[in-house]
């Protein structure tokens, strides 16, 4: 066996410089701070970005006290549900057959059939895809495609689709359910695996094969609200449908808490995500377990040469002092109001500096603003992305999402490039693990701006030694195989005990 990756030391906080300008909230927001008073103690204990860019002593003793327990270098073997790290750390040989063929039912709202998908969608895709090549029954319960898609015949080696009748990407549980009884009924599945809450929470209850992969609770979704209005200009009003929003965001995660607890197996794609279903949701901690996400990594790989003709394409100059690029959704809980901003006073100072801009969106017309540049891209369909990433020096993801994990800045780390991301504990704690591998910046303008001028500083020589480290992490933590492997070998831990134990002859 491979030996065990060991953990990163914690990164040390950098402080950044603050505005004296006053926050102007919303009135939810000022509701939830007077009314709720245990909110505060919550984004303590889960490292609030701006806490931790301004307080490192306190970041350091949060950290320290977090990885003390998650820590891998101290475990040889013993039971899989022990322990707190994500299973990514863990060695497993892709080469050797499971001990067991499993038979996998499959919740998910939507499965991608030719149009872009979504991450959530994405991971399912991934996922199965590759378990059903390990030999593994694979049965996907999902809603229809759109009827301007064409399905392509199932594989012999693929999962089977089980589409719902009706509107296509409607999700309807109920009908879902039934279909997975009918199959299950001359037949038992070994394994349920829902993403998110696919299945509902009147069919989990209490199904003791039933495991969830959580790609965002509603905690991180209100950590996502306060950022996403502190970001809001002085000038800027508040939809109503945002206050609604955020003013029932309390409720929601005290309904989960109180719900969670029903479903026998959690999945958290981050390990802050981990921390909080065990610390704040109460889970009991073997039903917890972190496995990180994983991309192709087949498909996203370093290629100087694809990456230099992407750039001559758009006529990019070939003396250019840094390329920089974003990719995804373009809208405001992205934190693209944050990047225009920032982008547009970094290039006064430094207009050999350009931005691709990959994707769709609201923001897509503003970055046409900023003239050549930012190059704006529109969508970029799957087989480009391998080229847009070689084509830059340095990847940004300015969100302001801290729920889930940003499948870009897997791909963009497995083709060799550092990032540039926002301070939350679920890209902290997860992804820039090591001030090595990239920078990261509290959610406003001003100490984005502050890495932007650190990156061009830096310059892109210094980007692509960055960048090699980043590669190296990413391969043995991001790949889909590892991520393949982590999953099976927790299916195989629901189906039988014997299969918890660790290593194994099959590791």
């Amino acid at each position: 066996m491979a030996p065990v990756t060991s953990l990163q030391r914690p990164r040390k906080p950098r402080c950044s410089s603050t505005s004296n300008s006053v926050l102007s909230l919303s009135p939810s927001l000022v509701g939830l701070l007077l009314v709720v008073p245990f909110l505060s103690l919550l984004l303590l204990l889960h490292r609030s970005a701006v806490l931790s860019s301004c307080c490192p002593l306190l970041a350091q003793i949060t950290a320290s006290t977090s990885r003390r327990s998650s820590s891998v270098s101290g475990f040889a073997s013993g039971d899989l549900r022990e322990i707190e790290f994500s299973w990514n750390h863990l060695p497993f040989t892709p080469s050797k057959p499971p001990p067991a063929r499993l038979k996998i039912a499959v919740f998910t709202r939507k499965w991608p059939v030719a149009t872009a998908p979504g991450g959530m969608e994405r991971h399912a895709h991934t996922l199965h895809t590759a378990l059903a090549a390990r030999g593994h029954r694979v049965h996907v319960f999902t809603s229809s495609p759109p009827q301007t898609e064409v399905v392509a015949p199932r594989s012999a080696d693929g999962p089977q689709l089980h589409f719902l009748d009706g509107d296509p990407g409607v999700w309807r549980c109920d009908q879902a359910w039934k279909q997975y009884l009918v199959e299950a009924e001359n037949d038992p599945f070994d394994v349920i695996h829902s993403e998110s809450v696919a299945v509902f929470h009147r069919w989990a209850r209490g199904v003791p094969n039933l495991v969830v992969s959580w790609h965002g609770i509603s905690l991180e979704a209100l950590h996502s609200g306060i950022y996403q209005d502190l970001a809001r200009g002085d000038d800027e009003p508040m939809s109503p449908a945002f206050n609604h929003s955020l003013g029932q965001s309390v409720y929601r995660v005290l309904s989960e808490v109180r719900f969670f607890r029903s479903y026998a197996h959690h999945v958290a794609i981050s390990d802050s995500t981990g921390e909080m279903l065990r610390d704040v949701y109460q889970i009991p901690g073997r039903r917890v377990h972190v496995i990180l996400n994983g991309v192709d990594e087949a498909q996203f790989t370093p290629d100087a040469a694809l990456g230099r003709a992407f750039r001559e394409d758009l006529g990019l100059p070939k003396g250019a002092d840094l390329v920089l690029g974003v990719s995804g959704r373009l809208v405001k809980d992205k934190g693209h109001p944050l990047l225009y901003e920032a982008f547009s006073k970094l290039v006064l100072r430094h207009p050999n500096v350009y931005l691709l801009v990959a994707g769709k969106g609201p923001w897509e017309n503003r970055y046409m603003d900023l003239g050549h540049n930012a190059k704006v891209l529109g969508a970029v369909p799957p087989e480009k992305l391998k080229a847009f990433y070689n084509a830059i020096d340095v990847f940004v993801d300015p969100t302001l999402r801290p729920q889930g994990l940003d499948l870009t800045l897997m791909e963009a780390m497995q083709c060799g490039k550092p990032v540039l991301a926002t301070r939350f504990p679920s890209i902290k704690g997860s992804i820039v693990v090591d001030d090595e591998f990239g920078y990261m910046f509290a959610p406003n303008v001003e100490s984005l701006l502050e890495r932007l001028e650190d990156v061009v500083r830096d310059g892109a020589r210094r980007a692509a030694q960055r960048g090699r480290a980043c590669r190296d992490y990413a391969k043995s933590m991001f790949a889909a195989t590892k991520m393949a492997l982590a999953y099976e070998r927790l299916f195989l831990c629901v189906k039988n005990d014997s299969f918890c134990g660790y290593p194994a002859e099959f590791d």
